[in-house]
């Protein structure tokens, strides 16, 4: 029997809600301005981020978005250990993942969030 896994995103700079359940920040630098207690950061998984190769030829830039998923769902199957930690954590509580990118379609938090909920 598997269980149903949801898992939300959101800008790590909107206000937190009771429904966002546990807040796990996936950006490997912290966000600026703000603190763990003003972002109700409950996890901060820094090693869940692309490489910061990956990331800086990714830039944002839509045009790469298809193939940058391709490279960081590659990178994520040598950090199953961290995915698999994530996803346990997400069978047992609410979930949202928190990022800082400014677009909110096309960033690593939305290539999580689909991963884990397959």
């Amino acid at each position: 029997m598997s269980v149903k896994v949801s898992v939300n995103i959101k800008r790590v700079y909107e206000k937190p809600s009771k429904e966002d359940g546990m807040r796990i920040l996936v950006d490997r630098l912290w966000s600026r301005g703000i603190s763990k207690e003003k972002g109700k950061i409950d996890l901060w998984l820094k090693d869940i981020e692309p490489s910061d190769t990956l990331r800086k030829w990714f830039g944002h830039k839509e045009q790469r978005w298809e193939e940058f998923k391709k490279r960081y769902l590659k990178e994520l199957k040598s950090n199953e250990e961290t995915v698999e930690r994530l996803r346990e954590i997400s069978k047992k509580n609410p979930v949202t993942l928190l990022y800082a990118a400014k677009d909110q379609v096309r960033n690593n938090a939305v290539v999580l969030r689909d991963l884990l909920n397959l």
